[in-house]
């Protein structure tokens, strides 16, 4: 068995509500073990004997929309994965101690080099970027709100869907379920 994050888009923003103990029933009911949810904003940790994450996103996301009514787009890492995000440093000391906000997008596919420099290329006073492999970091020196850049304006330059979490929900996630053999 191995442990799994599954990074929702779009759960209890915007009108989509959905209880975390649906959100745990739904995921058991795809044969998924050791259910929980972490803050109610579509995080799921979870087993499975599954090795293909892009196998267990389809199922989810399927098992969401028939379950829903609507599409939940649905980012799969494993344990190791999101230790490794955590521990990662893609901006230099004296940037982060800039930061009002950093934030991580989760997505489904490495960024290619042409996006990333189109992504780059929004980097202003207040926001700044840096892209490895799947995930997209964003470094903001005021309040979000204060920001020009969303989820949405990301989605737009990537060309496909991603979600955002805060570093603080990343990292105590992280500490909460740190990678584990789980009796391999």
């Amino acid at each position: 068995m191995s442990r799994y994050v599954a990074f929702l888009r779009a759960v209890n923003v915007g009108g989509h509500v959905v209880k975390m103990d649906v959100l745990r029933q739904l995921f058991e009911s795809l044969g998924l073990e050791r259910v929980e949810t972490f803050i109610a904003s579509g995080n799921v940790v979870f087993e499975s004997p599954e090795t293909d994450t892009s196998t267990l996103e389809r199922r989810i996301m399927v098992r969401l929309e028939e379950s829903l009514g609507n599409t939940v787009a649905a980012f799969v890492r494993t344990d190791a994965e999101l230790a490794e995000v955590a521990a990662s440093r893609p901006f230099s000391a004296d940037r982060l101690d800039t930061a009002v906000a950093r934030n991580v997008a989760f997505t489904h596919a490495p960024i290619d080099e042409e996006t990333e420099r189109k992504l780059l290329a929004l980097a202003t006073e207040i926001d700044d970027f840096s892209v490895h492999g799947r995930e997209v970091y964003w470094l903001c020196r005021k309040r979000q709100s204060e920001s020009t850049f969303s989820n949405a304006v990301l989605e737009k330059v990537l060309g496909r869907p991603s979600t955002l979490r805060g570093w603080n929900t990343v990292t105590k996630m992280t500490a909460k379920w740190p990678p584990a053999e789980l009796g391999r």
